[in-house]
C-alpha cells in the first residue's frame, strides 16, 4: 500500500477515475501496492492555505457510496486490524456523554494497525509523554512506555499512516519523533489538518512550521477519498477541521467504521448524544448529525463495527471476542 503521486496518469487511471466519480479535489495521492512516494516526490510543500475552512461543508455520509469507493482501488483488501492503548485519561462519564452520570470513566489513547498480506497501514500515531501531560491539566496519568515503543515501531514498520484528526493524542507520533525522515514522507495528513497544525494547534508541541509541513504528504478531497483496497477516508470535520473517519472493508467480509473522536464513548452514538466538555471547542450541530448517521449504522448494519478511539470498554469487548487484535505486528 504505498503511496504515488497522480501525477502519472497512465499508472493511476483507476484511482484518478475514482477521485472523479467521488468529486474529490486538490492534490491527489492514490494509495498503491506497487511503490512508496520517494521523499523528493512528496506532495507540494505546505503553506497557509486560504480557505482552509470546514464550516460550510455539509455531512451526508451514505455507506452504499462509501462501500463502492471502497472497491475502487483493485486488489486485496486487509486481513485483519489491531489496537494497542498506550495511555489514558481518567475522567468522569457526564464529560463523554451529555447527560451521563458523574461516575469515573477511562479514556483510553489508542493507535490502530491495519494488516495487509503485503505490509501495513496505521491509523492515528500515539503521542510522547511530553504531550501525554498536557491531557492530564496538571494531574498525572498513566502512560504505557513500552506499549508506546510498540506504537512508534509500528509507525516506522508501516507503508503508509493516516491520523483521523489533529489533536495531539493522535498525530503527535508523526511530529514528535527522532524518525521523523523515515516517518514523515509516508504520512498522510490532509489541507484542513496541516491548516490546524501550522495556525491554530492544540498546542505548542504540535506546531508545524513551513517547512516541516512540506514533509509530508498532504491530499484534499471533498466527500470520500479512496485510499487502498478496502480503505476509504471520509470527511467529517466537528470535532476538528480536518476530522475524517476511515471505512475498512477485510477479504472476510466484515467491516468496520474507526469514527475517531465524533464520540468519546460508544453510548454518545448509541445516544445520538454529543459530549459536555467545557475545555473542547467543536462544531456541536455537525456531530450531531454525524451521530445520527452512526446510530442508524449501529442499529442496522450488523457486520459494520463502528469503533470510538477512545471507548476503553469497547476495546476490551473487541479484543476479547477477536474483532480487534490486542497487540501489533
Amino acid at each position: 500500500m504505498g503511496l504515488r503521486e497522480s501525477r502519472r496518469p497512465t499508472r493511476l487511471w483507476s484511482g484518478m477515475l475514482a477521485a472523479i466519480i467521488l468529486g474529490c479535489a486538490g492534490t491527489y495521492t492514490f494509495a498503491r501496492q506497487d511503490a512508496a512516494i520517494p521523499a523528493a516526490q512528496a506532495a507540494p510543500a505546505a503553506r497557509a492555505i486560504p480557505g482552509a475552512v470546514a464550516s460550510d461543508f455539509k455531512f451526508a455520509a451514505n455507506l452504499e457510496e462509501i462501500r463502492r469507493a471502497a472497491s475502487m482501488i483493485p486488489g486485496p483488501r486487509p486481513l485483519r486490524i489491531n489496537v494497542v492503548k498506550f495511555a489514558e485519561s481518567r475522567r468522569s462519564k457526564k464529560f463523554s456523554v451529555r447527560g451521563a452520570p458523574d461516575e469515573p470513566s477511562v479514556q483510553a489513547r489508542t493507535a490502530f494497525q491495519i494488516v495487509y498480506a503485503d505490509g501495513t497501514v496505521m491509523l492515528d500515531s500515539g503521542m510522547d509523554q511530553q504531550v501525554h501531560k498536557f491531557f492530564g491539566r496538571g494531574a498525572v496519568e498513566p502512560y504505557d512506555t513500552e506499549a508506546a515503543k510498540q506504537v512508534e515501531r509500528a509507525l516506522r514498520g508501516a507503508r503508509s499512516i493516516v491520523v483521523t484528526h489533529e489533536h495531539g493524542d493522535h498525530v503527535a507520533g508523526v511530529i514528535r519523533t527522532e524518525f521523523l525522515n523515515e516517518i514523515a514522507p509516508k504520512t498522510v495528513l490532509t489541507q484542513l489538518q496541516v491548516h490546524t497544525l501550522m495556525n491554530d494547534p492544540q498546542m505548542p508541541e504540535i506546531r508545524l512550521a513551513q517547512e516541516m509541513a512540506a514533509r509530508y504528504v498532504i491530499i484534499d478531497y471533498e466527500k470520500y477519498y479512496p485510499f487502498a483496497p478496502g480503505f476509504v477516508l471520509i470527511k467529517a470535520p466537528g470535532h476538528t477541521p480536518g476530522s475524517q473517519m476511515v471505512y475498512v472493508a477485510l477479504q472476510s467480509g466484515r467491516e468496520y467504521l474507526f469514527i475517531g473522536d465524533s464520540a468519546w464513548h460508544m453510548d454518545g452514538v448509541r445516544l445520538i448524544m454529543n459530549k459536555d466538555a467545557p475545555w473542547i471547542q467543536e462544531d456541536h450541530e455537525a456531530l450531531l448529525t454525524q451521530l445520527k448517521w452512526l446510530n442508524g449504522l449501529y442499529k442496522n448494519e450488523k457486520n459494520l463495527y463502528i469503533v470510538a478511539s477512545h471507548d476503553d470498554e469497547q476495546r476490551k469487548e473487541y479484543v476479547a471476542k477477536g474483532i480487534l487484535g490486542g497487540r501489533f505486528e
